[in-house]
């Protein structure tokens, strides 16, 4: 069996952070924000700044059928902590890939009825959020 690929450092460096600097973000990758829910280092893949405002971008890569799907609540979670704990703004986190079956239900944002504060992070594509990116409209 051939191990999956579970980096997502090539697309973050040749996607995502050409969109920030094209939308004029100042970008930091692989920072530490403080600590997961329930312990743990949490480190998100990106933080762009612009006009002193910071926003915490992270990545879900999936390919195939796999576990980043259910890992996306807790990262939902994890993300509206070091919101809240004033290490950004907001937050992105964003799924990339066509692996993904509940893309939809994620990027809907339905997710916030069940998250308390899941407002605070914004579920977007990989093709939305470069979009948006580009455009310096995060």
């Amino acid at each position: 069996m051939t191990p999956r690929n579970t980096n997502t450092g090539g697309v973050l460096e040749a996607m995502v952070v050409p969109a920030l600097e094209r939308g004029g973000y100042a970008c930091q990758t692989q920072v530490k924000v403080g600590q997961r829910c329930g312990g743990g280092i949490h480190k998100v893949d990106a933080i762009a700044t612009r006009s002193g405002e910071k926003v915490l971008v992270s990545m879900k890569w999936q390919q195939t059928g796999g576990t980043a799907e259910q890992k996306v609540p807790f990262e939902v979670m994890c993300l509206a902590d070091a919101v809240r704990a004033e290490h950004a703004l907001r937050a992105y986190l964003v799924l990339g890939g066509d692996g993904w079956t509940l893309r939809d239900y994620y990027t809907s944002g339905k997710l916030s009825e069940h998250l308390v504060h899941a407002s605070l992070v914004r579920v977007v594509t990989l093709e939305a959020f470069i979009r948006i990116a580009n455009n310096g409209q995060l």
